[in-house]
């Protein structure tokens, strides 16, 4: 891996000695610039966990992907800077209660002076890295979030400010996982019927004020949490914004 490229990738420029200011840039500068998406999957091209997949993808060739790709990409890079990360096994909350399976979502610890939880796979989340070892409010543009412990797992949940209802995002613990182990989940996510990367295309991204999100029947423009959502005219408007806002060519 390249590190200076992954820099230029990203847009980051500044130290690069494992500090928490030096995650927190890296963290956010990676979601502005990589965004979430499942294109491969609808295409029928199946997604390879390895660090060269991830790097020729993500770096060489300026796609996204989805959590297994994005923060085990995250994961190669920071462990190339010196920091000391692992990867951790999560099952994200089900609108009707409960939670997916083990290894359905992939997160990484972060191992400072404190522990801390990032995540760049996750769309639409938290955009800084969050302390692990504090059980109060952190916030993150407009939404607290909070992780509690309960039965061996650890729960990260968030609010938008001012609300009172706490929604469930995902539990995990802090056992060390390799990439190997979330390889049949992530064959599930690409073949299943009923995964949701399957049921239609999505690409979002982080914007300094914002969020840009593309599907097949729309593009929502989220800018100081006002959020504009209008319908693509036809199929090949959807080729055209996925150009021009996520510098994405399929072809």
């Amino acid at each position: 891996m390249e590190s200076k490229t992954y820099m230029e990738r990203i847009g980051y420029r500044g130290p690069l000695r494992p500090s928490v200011e030096v995650l927190r840039k890296l963290h956010s500068r990676h979601m502005l610039s990589v965004p979430f998406e499942n294109l491969d999957i609808l295409l029928g091209r199946p997604i390879i966990l390895s660090e060269n997949a991830f790097y020729d993808k993500i770096i060489k060739h300026r796609r996204g992907g989805f959590c297994y790709e994005l923060n085990g990409s995250f994961a190669s890079l920071l462990k190339k800077l010196g920091f000391k990360v692992s990867m951790l096994s999560a099952g994200v909350a089900r609108r009707g209660g409960g939670f997916s399976p083990d290894f359905d979502h992939m997160t990484l610890l972060v191992q400072l002076k404190e522990p801390w939880l990032a995540d760049v796979g996750f769309g639409d989340s938290f955009t800084e890295p969050k302390r692990l070892d504090i059980s109060g409010l952190q916030a993150d543009q407009g939404k607290d979030y909070r992780l509690t412990r309960k039965d061996g797992w650890i729960l990260l949940s968030r609010r938008t400010k001012g609300d009172r209802f706490w929604e469930p995002q995902y539990k995990f613990s802090l056992t060390p996982r390799k990439l190997e182990d979330f390889v049949p989940r992530c064959r599930w996510q690409q073949t299943s019927p009923r995964s949701h990367f399957k049921k239609g295309r999505l690409c979002t991204r982080l914007t300094p004020n914002g969020r840009l999100t593309l599907t097949d029947t729309k593009f929502i423009v989220t800018r100081d949490r006002k959020k504009v959502e209008r319908p693509l005219k036809n199929p090949e408007e959807f080729t055209g914004l996925l150009r021009r806002h996520f510098g994405i060519d399929l072809s």
